[in-house]
């Protein structure tokens, strides 16, 4: 499964370099790239990426790209009964988890990705982020205080944005994207926050460095058969990456420095490749690179995702920590 689907990886490539001004591209099992009307390669379609792979690979993994297919059953098969178990042992106290305590209100996935990679990072060789210390203690201190400001919880849990490439991420739930084409633009709806991301094709420099947004400003381009999406212009109060499933990128603060180039190349019918590589100075010691497969599933049906209005995490979260200061207050009378 494996080596296939990197032989039609590697013929998409070899095909759109040596042809990227043709009508169509083919792969070896003789499936041909699709075209919008104008003539761009089609990568329209709802596509999702719920996944039990890391982010960064594990130490016991440390020298290793990909997984056997033993390893990859074995690690299926553990998580599904795991999950099982937890089911059927539900146990919910105070303090503890009152919200996702059985798999009924997640759908993270319950395979590893198709390309049976070890981690979703891939660059550094390693599989491991290079963050910065000084990234790590802003971030460890974010989350030593979410009972004490709003400001210290993720821009996610808030319900303002997951960011780029956050939102591209696979996350407990809503790990679904539609990619729509029109001559001059490609829009992408987010699951996760309905976010919306309108990239133009036309547009080749960017807005002025001193406008800075959530999700940054982004110029796009065909490269043969390859989408590339270069993003800059952030605001310095986002992060990387906002739920559990960013492992230690979770919480890291992104930068103005922030600069991301993504790549979104169509292997086959239901497969594109996407790949985000992320340079920020202030969160990292060299560049980082994210590549996963994503599935076409156009049976998929995206709701809307009402963050706000159904947010009371938060204040709760805030109500606690002035609950804890009077405990602590009346205990020291």
């Amino acid at each position: 499964m494996n080596t296939d689907l990197l032989k039609l990886t590697a013929a998409a490539a070899c095909l759109a370099s040596i042809a990227s001004g043709a009508l169509f591209a083919q792969s070896d099992d003789g499936w041909v790239m699709g075209r919008t009307p104008d003539g761009q390669p089609d990568l329209q379609g709802v596509w999702t990426n719920d996944t039990i792979t890391p982010i960064e690979r594990p130490a016991s993994l440390a020298d290793r790209d990909f997984l056997t297919p033993e390893e990859i059953e074995a690690m299926e098969t553990g998580i599904a009964q795991r999950r099982t178990d937890a089911d059927n042992n539900i146990v919910v106290r105070a303090g503890g988890n009152v919200g996702g305590y059985n798999q009924i209100w997640l759908d993270s996935g319950d395979t590893v990705l198709s390309t049976g990679q070890t981690s979703m990072i891939v660059d550094p060789p390693n599989g491991r982020a290079p963050i910065i210390e000084s990234a790590l203690a802003e971030r460890d201190f974010y989350f030593a205080n979410v009972e004490n400001d709003y400001v210290y919880h993720t821009v996610w849990d808030r319900c303002i944005t997951r960011g780029v490439p956050g939102s591209m991420l696979p996350a407990g739930y809503n790990n679904a994207y539609r990619i729509i084409q029109t001559p001059d633009a490609i829009t992408i709806v987010y699951e996760m926050i309905h976010d919306v991301r309108v990239i133009p094709l036309s547009k080749t420099e960017h807005i002025d460095p001193k406008v800075r947004l959530w999700m940054g400003d982004s110029v796009a381009h065909w490269e043969g058969e390859t989408l590339v999406i270069e993003t800059t212009n952030f605001n310095d109060r986002g992060m990387i990456a906002n739920s559990s499933a960013g492992g230690r990128l979770k919480g890291v603060p992104a930068s103005e420095q922030l600069h991301v180039v993504e790549r979104f190349t169509r292997v086959s019918e239901g497969t594109i490749i996407w790949e985000a590589t992320m340079t920020d100075p202030e969160a990292f010691s060299s560049p980082v690179t994210i590549s996963m497969p994503l599935t076409l599933e156009n049976d998929y049906q995206m709701y809307e995702y009402a963050c706000h209005e159904g947010n009371y995490a938060i204040p709760n979260i805030l109500s606690a920590g002035r609950a804890r200061e009077r405990m602590q207050a009346s205990s020291n009378d």
